[in-house]
């Protein structure tokens, strides 16, 4: 199997993943041309997503080098071998799965396991979680993470779950290295109605935030 590559220094330009999951597949090179235009950089495809490897192996062709395309809800060791074979850069799961974790470690692909508690998040990090992904980040918010902090200072947490363009910053400020965002990043309504000036202008936004 051939590795993926992935790249930190894209990572690291926005650290912001874009979580693609459901959307249209005739609109998802469309959508992530107007993704990469805007200089994000990271995207996430849900295997529960209807032809989930397809459009992660045509994803990962075609923006090689300018958008790190990574897989999630990757819940067995079964689903990160279809991942893997698709050409995803990384692995995002909803919980702390100890052998797809290890198996990401022994391959060197960045793996951000969900966790909630002290407890799962310290076990991610243990185990060799590139980051943590803190879901659902939305139940206790911005003061979670700033908490969490406290005990785990050098701990790259990245909340996802109920992030928006417009809270963001708060999370950020709280201690977050990155961020998962989904729905509020792809509203529905604007790709069903085709609406790409207002998607690119949520994009904008994000990238405005980074370049200031």
């Amino acid at each position: 199997m051939k590795k993926a590559s992935f790249s930190w220094e894209l990572f690291n330009k926005i650290p912001i993943i874009g979580i693609m999951r459901n959307l249209p597949a005739g609109r998802i090179i469309q959508i992530a041309s107007l993704f990469a235009e805007a200089g994000l950089t990271n995207l996430e495809i849900t295997l529960n997503s209807p032809g989930a490897p397809e459009l992660i192996r045509e994803l990962a062709k075609v923006f090689k080098d300018k958008i790190n395309i990574g897989a999630g809800t990757v819940c067995s060791l079964g689903e990160l071998d279809t991942a893997l074979s698709a050409g995803a850069a990384f692995i995002v799961t909803p919980v702390v799965n100890e052998e797809i974790i290890q198996k990401c470690v022994s391959m060197a692909i960045p793996v951000f396991p969900g966790a909630y508690t002290p407890t799962e998040i310290y076990r991610a990090h243990v185990l060799g979680a590139a980051m943590v992904k803190v879901f659902p980040a939305s139940a206790l918010g911005p003061a979670y993470i700033r908490e969490l902090s406290g005990p785990f200072p050098h701990f790259k947490l990245l909340p996802t779950g109920g992030i928006s363009v417009e809270n963001m910053e708060d999370y950020i400020k709280a201690g977050a290295k990155g961020l998962g965002i989904g729905s509020h990043l792809f509203p529905a309504e604007l790709i069903q109605q085709e609406r790409w000036y207002d998607l690119r202008q949520i994009f904008a936004k994000v990238k405005a935030y980074y370049s200031r």
